[in-house]
């Protein structure tokens, strides 16, 4: 995925070691219920669209954003559906990172679903029942989003 240019400022300074960072991921359904999802360049496999956050940008702008950049699509966020520290990653360059993720539910207001940039293989529209071998993270954000519930956070972490 293309990093942002203030993370290779920061990481000039910074090296590999640990950067914090706000994540955003959108689950955006169209009018006939199905969930949106790119096949991803970096690791070829089916994901919920997602990204970071230029600075001083607030989070449903990046979730927009970043839909757009991605798949042509155009969304409008209805809710923040879960908000949740994620694990720490290192990337193959030994850049290690960690994300404060939002999850946002939104709605396609528009655009055609094709693939818009470099970092999506595939784009497409799925049946909530029929989805492509996912990660549990976005199981389990589809199910939230899917839910009535509030937002959700881990209940055990304190």
């Amino acid at each position: 995925m293309a990093t942002p240019d203030f993370i290779r400022t920061l990481r000039a300074s910074a090296g590999h070691q640990l950067l914090w960072l706000p994540g955003v991921t959108a689950v955006v359904f169209d009018a006939d219920g199905r969930v949106l999802l790119n096949r991803r360049s970096d690791t070829g496999r089916w994901a919920l669209i997602g990204g970071i956050p230029d600075p001083g940008e607030q989070p449903a702008a990046c979730a927009v954003r970043e839909v757009h950049e991605e798949t042509a699509v155009h969304c409008r966020p209805e809710r923040v559906v879960m908000v949740q520290a994620l694990k720490p990653v290192t990337y193959d360059n030994d850049d290690v990172c960690q994300f404060m993720d939002i999850t946002f539910r939104c709605r396609a207001v528009g655009g055609e679903a094709r693939v818009n940039d470099d970092e999506s293989l595939d784009v497409g529209w799925f049946d909530v029942d029929a989805l492509p071998d996912l990660h549990e993270f976005a199981r389990l954000r589809i199910k939230q989003a899917l839910s009535d519930s509030p937002t959700w956070f881990d209940p055990t972490a304190f």
